[in-house]
């Protein structure tokens, strides 16, 4: 079973994290008209790098301790790759949310949400095709 869950490890990871980033950019756009609110996004290829290689066992990033007594550092952090988004253009009630930048990212993200699900689907159609002996 392990050797299925590495196989199948980077698509689950990479359509986890674009569900995450679905929901922050729907959020954005649901408050497009909220005073003072403020866009977020996720880098994706970076919070991919460091959620697979903290799943392997293997910290993305290590610090150094200086003293025994130090803590061990928290692997993913407290906002999971949350980032506020640049301000484009000024808005006279402090929000940041472009309505346009907004929708091209959903739709992006949409379709290469539907692109890491087709592939899942073809591994998982070799796969039956190997055992079957297709």
């Amino acid at each position: 079973m392990n050797r299925l869950d590495d196989y199948l490890k980077f698509h689950e990871t990479a359509l986890s994290i674009r569900g995450q980033r679905q929901q922050l950019l729907a959020s954005n756009i649901a408050n497009a008209d909220t005073p003072n609110y403020k866009a977020r996004d996720i880098d994706f290829a970076s919070t991919l790098q460091t959620a697979l290689g903290t799943q392997t066992g293997k910290p993305a990033t290590e610090l150094n301790k200086t003293a025994a007594k130090h803590l061990d550092a928290k692997q993913s952090g407290d906002n999971d790759g949350v980032l506020y988004r640049k301000e484009l253009q000024g808005n006279i009630d402090g929000n940041t949310v472009d309505l346009d930048v907004e929708r091209n990212q959903f739709t992006e993200n949409a379709l290469r949400y539907e692109a890491s699900l087709t592939m899942i689907n073809m591994q998982i159609k070799g796969m039956l095709a190997a055992i079957q002996g297709q």
